[in-house]
């Protein structure tokens, strides 16, 4: 038991880094686990009981710590070559996963074999990672060569090809998913798009170059497709089948986690745990049909190893996922103990297939299916009574109705034991879990699971497992639609989180009525967690890490305001759906008092029909034209310079545009750039400017509008109009393009930070370099969100910090550049510009 949870230990803490330790001290860590572990050979007299357990449990840790941080250092270590980012790379290698189609293309993973740059060779795994991802897009063709993707592109096929890599690189912000984490995972070290080029046209070598398991997954997947079309139904099917959970609608993924069913969608250890009950009772059948084999060895022993094999062969063909490797695991060791005449206890089971899960994939325990997978077998297990199964029912009545009640004891144990930990991952929880779950977990399991393994060998069983699966999204589509069907709590800190995973578990464990009310007590800091707010007078500003694009969210005491929300980033995705909506819910921001969109750009109004339909807005301002879609999804108002309210003790003025600037634009005479709302946001100490993507024409025009060019000192200005344009943090117009920021307006607005809000290399080369140097010239820190990610800054004490550097991990793409451009990360601001 200690080296086991040793083990586990030091790999959690290895994950915590944020860096992986050098070669010298890991050599020092191993040494000393050893030593410890050395003392466990002195006789039990000398070292006894606890002091045992304690040095199993140093010793492993520190053994599970170095060898984590050793395979960490490996994958690091292969990484794509700054030189090579951007540069168009001819590979050849073999798909490597099953393609995932979206309206916009295709991505799978590729495992390299070569790769040249302009003729040159470069080593697969040092110059350039042997896994990457890759998409291939619709948009980037030439007519000359004709219809790609093609639709036929498949696993294991072998080609060759022109591509453009860069390194992993995601958005980083609150509560947020963590894309360089799940690259990481994935041993992917570079990800990129396929160009097809004339000159130089992709070339399918081979259909069958390797990869023969994902190959047979594209056969069935393909096999299913044929036989329902591009159907929902077929993405389910899909699903259980090959693991394909990306064949299923975004929109039946919706219906499946507001209903709590999406665990039945995944290939979970129930659905391989019954394949394999099914399939040793075939060998069974079998093996007692044969005289020679039945004494030969044993049927049960037969049997067992039988289903082992089967419930290995349907995890590996679902994609081996972490709960089918934790069943797989479980399924092993408990054949190996029986085989061996042993019987260990439960927790020892449970805990070395958790041990041998993260001894295969340490990075599995940063994954919910994790926890949520050996969560509810220990619960399961944990809260079954001393006396169940003691006697056995006779006949078929009782024999049927203890099934219902153990089936219906399970649901209420998982419903309730694992609702802490749904919240910790995902922030909600379905209200009609058990209803739901009550009726797709017989449906699922017992009928549509194998009805879809069935179809396989007989294809006719897919069109009735369609058949079930229309019938049963009928009725969860229908719960979908109850008032508070999911209910949705802000992030909790920490230790509510932990007091509420405790207290969960003590409302299902078989303990006295009194320790189990004491659980429900335990659950309430999670389920109603206090919302930290500014006080009354003071305002916070989150710049959003959305890429290429703006989103500020700006909160004072009681109201919440929204500028702007973020790009497309395809045809089915935008930062509304990806970022704004889970960090608004993880937040406890239930509705938007203002949502403000600066102007009409794709990269400003992106996520707002997301944001929208999500958590919502009492109001709209704009200046988009008349008829435009979004202003009719909730009362608009137009900004118009002069508007001015306040929230909280704070003051929110509206500088532009004016009245004048929307003729102009009706009359064909000014860009939209040129009617983004400038807003400026002041408790009279600390001054906020939002300017979306105004150009150096309005910039005079504030200027003008303003006196600032009158050379009149501040004071006086004061007194003149009532508002001076100097501000404490100011969003860069136009994400740092050459048409904005000029001398006139950086010596009018003196700002302490300035920040950029722009993608990842991106194509338009935000922020310019001569840009920025005018910002330094001026004293001015400048962040930026692709090197920050999400930008924290409060008035209260102008404390502020970066979330890529608070919490960072060795898997993250480091921190650019130095000095003024990375705000720093402990707090109040010690760093002078």
């Amino acid at each position: 038991m200690g080296a086991l949870c040793g083990g586990l230990l030091g790999t959690a803490l290895q994950l915590r880094q944020p860096d992986v330790a050098s070669l010298p001290a890991l050599i020092g860590v191993s040494l000393a686990a050893l030593v410890f572990g050395g003392l466990l050979a002195w006789p039990q007299r000398v070292v006894r009981g606890r002091w045992r357990f304690g040095l199993a449990l140093v010793g492993a840790a520190g053994l599970a710590f170095a060898a984590t941080s050793w395979r960490a250092q490996q994958r690091l270590d292969e990484q794509l070559s700054a030189a090579l980012e951007g540069v168009d790379l001819q590979i050849e290698g073999v798909v490597a996963s099953l393609p995932t189609w979206r309206g916009d293309g295709v991505r799978f993973v590729f495992e390299l074999e070569s790769a040249t740059v302009d003729g040159e060779p470069l080593a697969p795994g040092r110059a350039v990672p042997r896994r990457v991802s890759l998409g291939w897009y619709h948009g980037f063709q030439d007519s000359a060569v004709g219809s790609w993707p093609p639709s036929d592109i498949g696993a294991g096929q072998r080609w060759r090809w022109t591509v453009r890599l860069r390194r992993p690189h995601g958005n980083l912000n609150p509560h947020g998913f963590d894309s360089e984490l799940w690259m990481f995972e994935q041993g992917l070290r570079a990800g990129g798009s396929v160009r097809p080029l004339v000159a130089d046209r992709p070339v399918r070598l081979a259909d069958a170059g390797g990869h023969t398991v994902q190959r047979w997954r594209q056969q069935v997947r393909s096999a299913i497709v044929a036989r329902l079309g591009h159907t929902p139904a077929a993405g389910i099917l899909a699903g259980l089948a090959v693991g394909d959970q990306a064949a299923i609608d975004r929109a039946d993924w919706a219906v499946f986690r507001t209903t709590g069913v999406a665990h039945l969608l995944a290939v979970s250890g129930l659905h391989i745990t019954l394949f394999a009950w099914m399939a040793s009772a075939v060998v069974a059948m079998a093996w007692r049909r044969s005289r020679a084999c039945a004494l030969r060895w044993p049927t049960p022993q037969a049997a067992r190893w039988g289903g082992l094999l089967a419930a290995a062969a349907y995890a590996l063909l679902a994609g081996w996922g972490v709960p089918a490797q934790r069943t797989v695991y479980m399924l092993a060791v408990l054949t190996l103990l029986r085989s061996a005449g042993l019987q260990w206890p439960a927790p020892v089971v449970l805990l070395t297939c958790a041990a041998a899960v993260v001894l295969l994939d340490p990075w599995a325990l940063l994954q919910p299916g994790f926890w949520l997978s050996f969560v509810a077998v220990a619960l399961l297990g944990g809260s079954t009574p001393a006396s169940a199964g003691a006697e056995r029912p006779q006949g078929f009545v009782a024999t049927a109705r203890a099934a219902l009640h153990a089936g219906w004891r399970s649901q209420w144990v998982a419903s309730i034991g694992l609702a802490p930990w749904t919240l910790i991952f995902f922030n909600q929880v379905s209200a009609v879990g058990l209803l739901a779950n009550s009726l797709a977990i017989p449906l699922v399991t017992l009928l549509i699971t194998p009805l879809a393994l069935l179809g396989v060998l007989m294809p006719p069983c897919w069109s009735l497992a369609a058949g079930l699966i229309e019938s049963m999204m009928v009725a969860l589509q229908w719960l979908a639609g109850w008032p508070g069907a999911s209910w949705q709590v802000p992030a909790a800190p920490a230790w509510a989180q932990c007091l509420g995973a405790a207290g969960a578990a003590l409302l299902i464990l078989p303990w006295p009525v009194a320790v189990r009310l004491l659980g429900g007590a335990f659950l309430l800091p999670m389920l109603w967690p206090l919302v930290p707010r500014p006080p009354a007078g003071d305002f916070d500003l989150l710049g959003v890490d959305v890429g290429q694009g703006n989103a500020v969210l700006v909160r004072t005491a009681r109201h919440t305001l929204l500028y702007d929300a973020g790009p497309l980033y395809g045809r089915e995705s935008d930062a509304g759906e990806r970022v704004l909506v889970p960090l608004l819910a993880a937040l406890g921001e239930r509705r938007l008092d203002l949502l403000m969109l600066s102007h009409r750009d794709a990269d400003h109004t992106g996520g707002a029909a997301a944001v929208l339909a999500g958590p919502g807005a009492v109001r709209v301002m704009s200046s988009l034209e008349p008829g435009h879609v979004l202003r009719a999804l909730a009362p608009h108002q137009p900004c118009v310079a002069g508007q001015r309210w306040r929230w909280d003790g704070v003051e929110l003025q509206v500088l532009h545009p004016t009245a004048a600037d929307y003729r102009l634009a009706r009359a064909g005479g000014l860009r939209p750039n040129g009617l983004s709302c400038v807003l400026r946001i002041s408790n009279g100490r600390r001054t906020v400017l939002l300017t979306g993507d105004i150009e150096r024409q309005q910039e005079l025009a504030i200027l003008a509008r303003h006196g600032q060019d009158a050379g009149l000192t501040e004071e006086a200005l004061a007194l003149a109009h009532g508002l001076s344009l100097q501000a404490d943090v100011l969003l860069v117009p136009h994400h740092g393009s050459r048409t904005s920021s000029t001398q006139n307006w950086l010596e009018a607005v003196r700002p302490t930070w300035a920040l950029v809000q722009a993608g990842h290399r991106n194509r338009y080369g935000h922020p310019a370099a001569d840009v920025i140097e005018r910002y330094r010239l001026h004293a001015v820190g400048v962040i930026r969100t692709n090197s920050c990610g999400a930008w924290h800054w409060q008035s209260a004490d102008a404390a502020h910090w970066c979330e890529r550097r608070r919490h960072r991990r060795y898997w993250h793409a480091p921190p650019e550049g130095d000095g003024l451009d990375i705000a720093n990360d402990t707090g109040p601001s010690d760093v002078s510009p």
